[in-house]
């Protein structure tokens, strides 16, 4: 999947949606890494893990580490810089979280095997998480985190009450009162501190450490408590010394263990990334679906992801019966987002995503897709919308191969309309011939009768509400959409003159419009006579033929001859199909199978329907009814 086909699709979106879910910078990276499998048994990995992990999920909330701060950490290892006390705990929070998940996907085996398995990775390093526990907490080291260091703080303890007490006797002397500010003691720089007033304080005794605002106020340390105060000083550089030793030296038990740490990170990164996954499939009602081996596609009710509840369900098939499906329709009907749906689910699945279509989907294996949908133009090259867009269509001619998915939207668009067609003919007719599975939109009516006779397409349509001239955003395979702009045109007033006038040019034959509430047209070209859809296409095949369809192995026999379509009844294990007569071979005529006078009713009715039939020849019988089976 190139950058366009991404874009296009908008599978960059569904990406940033999901990074939503992922609660690690590790597991977001993971989510804008994602691309499209080329093995099915990678695609079909990631789609386990990620069902299994939205089973999970559906229990419960799962103890995901947030990584914070883990990043920097690791680029730091052996690099000759001590780890703080906040990087340690860091890295004793990142044990204890490994710790939790571990131990949560262990209980989690029945549920997904395969996601929990994941787990057997992780490291527990209950050593080196014994000596910080006992060494830091709260973003300090403690005191036992060695001899020397309880000692000298030990020894700043008796020295800070001393000091303490003597301040304090101070401040309760009478004698002192009067050259007080305030009777409070404080702290400037560590030292302890009694406010003075200014004019008292060589009557005080001791130094001045600091001044208020107005300068009408001196906080002094008395003279009593300025020896015990140098040896804390001392004490204290003694202490942060110590300090150093104890955090240089956790730093080396932590180094230590960089690989089985930096295991720990990509599990419980991807833990993060799996499990934004499962959270966003049941965002998006996903399923998982069946992968196959060879390039083909069957959505069944389908539905955009981007689209939430206005999405309208989409059933295709693509790779089987046939390699390129052409979709017609008017105008915001649907055809782009039908295509885009086909594309998107495509890359979704095989990038080990659920996706929002039914269980019974399909998803082959393409080693491509490529897509050339909506308007491509480039303004710095200064090309038109239509060469813009055929220089992509020429790339996707490059890569394309058997195993390629290719979506074009509006093919031959923006250019003369016989010569657009005439291109767009051609280009889906060299795809199909480097096999290419191939979904197209168009307007031309010549690509869907090019499709009509062509085995390897099929064409379909959107539907469209004739009365409320609304699209129903439905795919229909196997049908061909009409061009519906006369009959809206009518719909809504158009004089019926204007109409004809439009007919001619059209199509050089005169059609007399009645008004819209007369929905009969007449035509004349020369005597008057009814509008024809289109002339009857050729065939010999007749009602009693016995045919071979190739595409299904499987014999039929004709029920009813070619239509303006270009469609044959066949009668195909008790069911009516009509398929295209290009796609099935004469085996043998009724004539050599069958007497001249032959009632076909033996063949085609059950004995049921023949009574039933005896009857109604002779008389009404209310209630009475005929009904068939029928395959579209």
């Amino acid at each position: 999947m190139n950058h366009t086909t991404e874009m296009m699709l908008e599978f960059h979106t569904i990406k940033q949606q999901m990074k939503e879910y992922a609660l690690s910078m590790q597991g977001k990276d993971l989510i804008e890494k994602i691309e499209p499998f080329k093995q099915k048994r990678a695609v079909e990995l990631r789609l386990q893990e990620t069902a299994e992990a939205q089973a999970i999920i559906r229990k419960g909330s799962v103890p995901i580490h947030g990584l914070s701060g883990t990043e920097t950490l690791l680029n730091q290892f052996n690099k000759g810089i001590v780890l703080t006390q906040q990087q340690l705990e860091a890295v004793l929070d990142l044990i204890e979280g490994c710790g939790r998940i571990k131990r949560f996907m262990k209980k989690q085996a029945t549920l997904g095997p395969t996601v929990s398995s994941y787990a057997d990775s992780i490291y527990d390093l209950k050593e080196l998480a014994e000596k910080l526990r006992e060494s830091v907490r709260s973003g300090q080291i403690q005191d036992h985190a060695s001899k020397e260091l309880a000692k000298v703080r030990k020894q700043i303890a008796i020295l800070e009450s001393r000091i303490k007490e003597s301040v304090y006797q101070i401040v309760r002397s009478p004698s002192k009162s009067k050259y007080l500010q305030e009777p409070i003691v404080s702290q400037r720089d560590g030292r302890y501190v009694i406010p003075v007033k200014k004019e008292y304080r060589k009557q005080f005794g001791g130094q001045v450490v600091d001044a208020s605002a107005s300068g009408s106020t001196v906080y002094m340390e008395p003279k009593v408590v300025q020896k015990d105060q140098v040896k804390i000083a001392e004490l204290r550089s003694d202490e942060y010394l110590e300090e150093q030793r104890i955090l240089s030296m956790l730093t080396g038990h932590v180094e230590g263990c960089e690989h089985e740490l930096r295991i720990n990170i990509e599990t419980m990164a991807h833990y993060d990334f799996v499990f934004a996954k499962a959270k966003y499939s049941e965002e998006i009602s996903g399923n998982q679906v069946k992968i196959i081996a060879e390039p083909a596609l069957k959505l069944v009710e389908a539905r955009h992801p981007l689209l939430g509840s206005e999405a309208k369900p989409l059933t295709l098939d693509l790779g089987h019966r046939y390699q390129t499906l052409v979709i017609t329709g008017p105008n915001t009907g649907g055809k782009t987002v039908s295509l885009k749906t086909a594309g998107l689910l495509t890359v979704m699945t095989l990038s080990g995503m659920l996706v929002p279509a039914s269980p019974e989907s399909e998803v082959g294996i393409f080693d491509t897709v490529l897509t050339d949908i909506g308007d491509g133009q480039s303004i710095q090259q200064s090309l038109s919308t239509f060469s813009s867009r055929l220089t992509n269509v020429i790339e996707i001619l490059k890569q394309s191969n058997n195993r390629s998915l290719v979506l074009l939207d509006e093919l031959g668009a923006g250019t003369d309309p016989a010569e657009g067609m005439g291109l767009a003919i051609a280009i889906l007719e060299q795809l199909n011939d480097m096999g290419a599975k191939t979904i197209a939109t168009t307007h031309y009516n010549d690509i869907k009768t090019f499709a009509a006779e062509h085995p390897d397409f099929e064409n379909a349509r959107m539907e469209f509400d004739l009365e409320t001239l609304r699209p129903l955003y439905q795919l229909t395979i196997g049908k061909p959409g009409q061009s519906q702009a006369f009959h809206i045109a009518r719909k809504l007033g158009l004089h019926p003159k204007i109409l004809g006038n439009a007919h001619v040019r059209t199509y050089g034959e005169e059609v007399h419009f009645e008004s819209e509430a007369h929905q009969d047209l007449q035509i004349t070209s020369g005597p008057e006579r009814k509008m024809e859809k289109s002339k009857k296409p050729e065939s010999t095949l007749k009602k009693g033929d016995s045919v071979y369809i190739p595409s299904q192995e499987r014999k039929a026999i004709v029920y009813e001859s070619v239509d303006h379509n270009g469609n044959v009844t066949l009668f195909i294990d008790g069911e009516f199909k009509k398929m295209n007569h290009k796609r099935v071979k004469l085996e043998l005529p009724a004539e050599e199978l069958y007497p001249e006078d032959y009632d076909y009713d033996i063949l085609f009715e059950t004995v049921e329907n023949r009574k039933k039939k005896r009857i109604m020849e002779k008389k009404h019988v209310e209630g009475l009814k005929i009904e068939y089976k029928s395959e579209e």
